[in-house]
């Protein structure tokens, strides 16, 4: 069995995924058919959760620029990343923002 082509792209291996199980749902595959769909659909399914992970990492490193009032000083520019470490060290969320 080959692997899922890592090319596709999220919306292709999901649709690839779904594809998959419709044919398994009607019931209408071989017993050998129909292990090698379930083993197909776990390539698709290992392809999207890569991908979504990728996505997460992706946008984890990308700065966050704090909108700062006359009151407080300018923070630095951060990451989301630092932000959730920021507040699970026990450190608030600055206000406004989303705690991821």
């Amino acid at each position: 069995m080959s692997q899922a082509d890592p090319e596709l792209t999220y919306e292709q291996a999901l649709a690839q995924l779904d594809s998959t199980l419709r044919s398994l749902e009607e019931g209408k595959l071989s017993l050998e058919d129909a292990i090698a769909a379930v083993a197909r659909g776990r390539q698709y399914l290992q392809l999207c959760e890569r991908k979504l992970e990728e996505a997460r990492q992706r946008i984890e490193s990308l700065p966050v620029h704090e909108e700062s009032t006359d009151e407080e000083p300018p923070h630095p520019a951060t990451t989301i990343a630092e932000l959730r470490s920021r507040s699970d060290n026990g450190e608030p969320t600055p206000q406004g923002e989303i705690p991821f």
